[in-house]
């Protein structure tokens, strides 16, 4: 059983700390470089603190059935807190989680391991180069939830990423990803010029003060080829303890406006978030 005290190590891409939740026993908040990571309780899988987190959630519950088994593709796993969240509501789902930074892995899976029978299973990869080796066709969901340290890396945010995804994905399959940006918003606005080259539909779920410019923030992009239920994910995201709004067809165009698509040759990470934004500890 982990003892309630901070650990500290060193990663391949920085300093990571596990802090102990002091009102859940075995609830932990894992920050890398002072930046949250993931939060996890080992006992209560199905509890997101994290609101982006509780918005991926949101489309991973609207994908099937109530408890029906999917097959999931995360990209990005700190602690795995979405893969378990998955595996506690669709027992029976497969799961594979590509995460680049190996140190990381190993300490997740010494002081939060992932229970036996889970179906999800860990790789230390690097998102993009996993992408492009995995099969066609051979995911229901793909999760994007990439950050070197407090930015999205630029190779994960062109046109020949997104149909990278769109080959992996089933015809009917949805991707959604964890996006961070703030005014004017023209990373975020050109990723959605970017899923909207590959992608028919498209959706963002965003708290309505992050998109009037007011703070920078996270955004979740959700794209499919089919329809996607936009009424379902705006009543769960506006439930939520941090109500946000659901933004597609003719809103989304507007705030799209004249972003254009981004291209390998000239993908850039996403803005460095300004200091205090994320940092804790």
């Amino acid at each position: 059983m982990n003892e309630a005290i901070p650990v500290i190590r060193a990663v391949d891409h920085g300093t990571a700390k596990l802090l102990p939740d002091v009102d859940r026993e075995r609830a932990w908040l894992l920050t890398v470089d002072g930046a949250p990571q993931s939060y996890v309780d080992l006992d209560e899988p199905t509890h997101l603190e994290f609101e982006y987190v509780r918005r991926l959630a949101h489309v991973v519950d609207r994908a099937a059935g109530e408890g029906d088994p999917l097959t999931v593709l995360h990209l990005g796993g700190g602690a795995c807190t979405l893969p378990r969240y998955v595996a506690a509501t669709r027992p029976g789902s497969r799961q594979r989680v590509v995460e680049a930074d190996a140190g990381l892995l190993a300490l997740v899976a010494e002081r939060l391991p992932i229970p036996d029978g889970s179906g999800i299973t860990l790789h230390g990869a690097d998102a993009r180069r996993w992408l492009e080796a995995a099969p066609a066709r051979s995911a229901d969901v793909l999760i994007a939830d990439v950050f070197g340290g407090s930015r999205i890396p630029a190779h994960i945010t062109s046109v020949e990423y997104a149909r990278e995804a769109e080959r992996v994905l089933r015809t009917d399959g949805v991707y959604a990803a964890n996006l961070a940006d703030g005014a004017p918003f023209d990373f975020l606005r050109s990723q959605l010029a970017t899923f909207a080259a590959v992608f028919e539909e498209l959706a963002l779920i965003a708290e309505p003060a992050m998109l009037r410019g007011r703070r920078f923030g996270n955004a979740v992009l959700v794209a499919s080829h089919t329809a996607i239920d936009t009424a379902a994910l705006a009543r769960r995201a506006a439930s939520d303890a941090f109500p946000a709004r659901v933004e597609h067809g003719p809103s989304l165009r507007r705030l799209i406006g004249d972003a254009v698509p981004v291209r390998d040759a000239g993908a850039v990470p996403s803005p460095r978030p300004p200091d205090g934004a994320f940092s804790i500890g």
